[in-house]
């Protein structure tokens, strides 16, 4: 029973970050909520999204490992395309599956709502895993950057995809294309810099880290206040 109400504990912890993340991007969604059982789908998405990311970086750390050892290169490398754009680029996929054919998908906004979600489902599950080894104290310091870090991610993902979703049904192919794949450069070139200058070593790296994830939090959270002021109804 013990470990029942530890372990209990735990899941909590891990969870409320981004259940409370979710409900704000929600209750930003203000021309047309989309139905509880689609957002429910995307957050298992997240979730789904864990396992062949997980495999991708075991596979790019091993071939790294091999190649570079170690070094700048590497850890470049390492940061923003093994891990930044294996995670941004499965949740974007899984992401696209579900939703772009979607008849709820009608407004722009719509865009921001679903990669959020997907991205919170990806955050949520890996928060778990860490809490479960190393406890309630990386619960704490994980609420306040790693998960509201993914939401960041998945603001800057939805903003270009809800786009081309946008210039897909006015007929501009070309337009639609640029923006799904700026839909994965540009979350994932935020995450291979979030990754790395966490890792960095010098004695400013905390206050660059501070700085940059402080940037990254407010200039998020002021697109989505723009995005869903000016959202607009976008079905062909």
């Amino acid at each position: 029973m013990i470990f029942l109400s530890v372990a209990n504990i735990l899941v909590i912890a891990a969870v409320i970050p981004a259940v409370w993340l979710l409900i704000k991007v929600y209750n930003a969604d203000k021309l047309d909520k989309e139905p509880p059982g689609l957002l429910v789908s995307l957050v298992v998405m997240g979730v789904l999204s864990t396992l062949p990311a997980s495999i991708a970086e075991q596979i790019g750390v091993t071939a790294l490992g091999a190649v570079f050892g170690g070094g700048l290169l590497h850890d470049l490398l390492l940061y923003f395309i093994v891990v930044g754009l294996s995670e941004e680029g499965f949740k974007y996929l899984l992401l696209r599956v579900r939703t772009w054919k979607s008849p709820h998908f009608n407004y722009q906004f719509d865009g921001v709502v679903y990669a959020v979600f997907v991205a919170l489902g990806f955050a949520l599950w890996e928060n778990i895993g860490y809490v479960f080894s190393y406890g309630l104290a990386t619960a704490a310091v994980r609420a306040v950057t790693a998960v509201p870090g993914h939401a960041c991610f998945g603001v800057f993902m939805g903003v270009w995809y809800g786009a081309a979703k946008r210039c897909e049904l006015a007929g501009d192919r070309s337009r639609a294309r640029q923006y799904r794949l700026f839909a994965v450069v540009v979350p994932t070139l935020l995450h291979g810099c979030y990754d790395f200058i966490a890792t960095m070593t010098s004695p400013l790296s905390t206050l660059v880290f501070i700085v940059f994830a402080a940037a990254m939090f407010a200039v998020s959270f002021r697109v989505i206040r723009r995005a869903s002021r000016n959202d607009r109804h976008i079905a062909g």
